[in-house]
């Protein structure tokens, strides 16, 4: 599956001011809907996660792949921002996908019951 991704600052902003978020152990997801036929994805590792921008790095290949493999459940499409809360390891990688998973599966809840 092609990973379709947010890249300029103004579409980041947009999805931080509709302030629509879901909270998970390891992530943060921000949504907003857009108009197109597929969702957007950005991903978001501060430096007050992890200093080093070799983990940064590591964090954000791992969250890419994860949500590459993940099929786009909802009708509705959205632009999503994934944030870090904590960093992670490689021992911990099942249960960051399992939060994508958790996280998503709410995005995709929450279109069904509006």
């Amino acid at each position: 599956m092609t990973l379709y991704k947010l890249k300029k600052t103004d579409e980041f902003s947009s999805v931080f001011s509709f302030r629509k978020r879901f909270y998970g152990e390891w992530l943060i997801a921000n949504i907003k809907p857009n108009q197109l036929s597929h969702h957007r994805y950005g991903l978001v590792v501060s430096k007050k996660v992890s200093k080093l921008a070799v983990r940064r790095n590591y964090m954000k290949r791992v969250l890419r792949e994860v949500l590459r493999a993940h099929p786009a459940m909802s009708p509705v499409c959205f632009d999503v921002v994934v944030q870090v809360r904590k960093p992670f390891k490689q021992g911990e990688f099942a249960q960051v996908r399992q939060d994508v998973e958790t996280l998503l599966c709410r995005l995709s809840k929450s279109v069904h019951a509006s």
